[in-house]
């Protein structure tokens, strides 16, 4: 059994299939699939079915499974222990993120990583809030940007990046144009515009209604705030956005302070706390934390 075959099992699993697997780990796929073959008659069973239109794993893949990723782990462990001793910074880190607002230039920020540490392997990849928590606690992303509003698990930290009031924003001439303030009470049966579920901003909304013993009328759900926005002002409904992405739209919206509750919507950044964290990961963690840090407090100063 060798440390190649495991590493092409595991990377056929996650990717879902052996041609993105293949891709993935840079060699042709008929390699990735004979390794696998191997693999299987070293140890006398099957472990993928490939009967399917999608690749699945066997029970005795599914057992195989975990140690096969725990040996991938060891020997990460093991280089990174050695990268630590002789200060050498290298390996492989990923960032997750939902929509990234320019404001925190999150480029330079990467770039900046890149140039400290050009050994180690830099990737991002947008993906849906569920999706990157996901990921995170699957090793498979390191550092998330991503909207706050439900519990995190235990293992997983985060720290508020932006920190907004949520406001309603309508198009001038509907009946609410003229308003300074409305309660969450008074969007009863009003056909409302808001980000999907799952959202940290969703999340906040659905609690607050669900408390208020509200069911709310959703009429549009986008993942884009801009096209939220949009939707508004062309007299589709009514949004709820954080107070700049409103502002942004200042002469196609009216814009209501919303009370009684007053909510917030937060943009967080999250990683792992339980130790599997590589000193590559740890590194740009606390680069991003840094980096961060210092446009939220340039945004309040602004």
């Amino acid at each position: 059994m060798e440390l190649r075959q495991l590493e092409y099992l595991v990377a056929v699993v996650d990717e879902g299939g052996f041609t993105k697997a293949a891709a993935k780990m840079h060699v042709a796929q008929p390699g990735v699939s004979a390794q696998i073959k191997q693999l299987e008659r070293e140890l006398g069973e099957r472990l993928l079915d490939r009967s399917g239109r999608t690749v699945r794993l066997t029970e005795v893949g599914r057992a195989v499974l975990p140690y096969a990723r725990a040996a991938l782990g060891a020997v990460a462990g093991a280089r990174a222990a050695v990268d630590e001793f002789t200060g050498l910074l290298r390996g492989r880190v990923v960032m997750g993120g939902v929509t990234i607002p320019a404001r925190l230039d999150l480029a330079e920020m990467l770039a900046d990583f890149h140039e400290r540490h050009p050994a180690v392997e830099l990737s991002m990849t947008e993906m849906d809030p569920a999706t990157l928590l996901d990921s995170l606690l699957a090793g498979r992303v390191d550092v998330g940007l991503t909207g706050l509003g439900a519990p995190l698990p235990p293992n997983v930290a985060a720290e508020v990046v932006l920190d907004h009031p949520l406001v309603v924003a309508v198009r001038p001439g509907h009946k609410l144009d003229g308003r300074s303030s409305i309660t969450l009470a008074e969007l009863d049966d009003l056909p409302l515009i808001t980000l999907p579920r799952g959202t940290g901003l969703r999340t906040v909304l659905d609690g607050a209604f669900a408390e208020a013993g509200i069911r709310p009328q959703i009429a549009f759900e986008a993942s884009e705030p801009y096209f939220l926005a949009e939707l508004a002002a062309h007299g589709l409904g009514v949004t709820i956005l954080p107070l700049p992405k409103a502002r942004l739209h200042g002469d196609r919206l009216h814009v209501i302070e919303l009370t009684r509750p007053s909510l917030r919507g937060q943009l967080g950044l999250i990683w792992r706390t339980d130790g599997s964290t590589s000193p590559a990961a740890r590194a740009l963690v606390a680069h991003a934390r840094r980096h961060l840090a210092q446009r939220t407090r340039t945004e309040a100063a602004e």
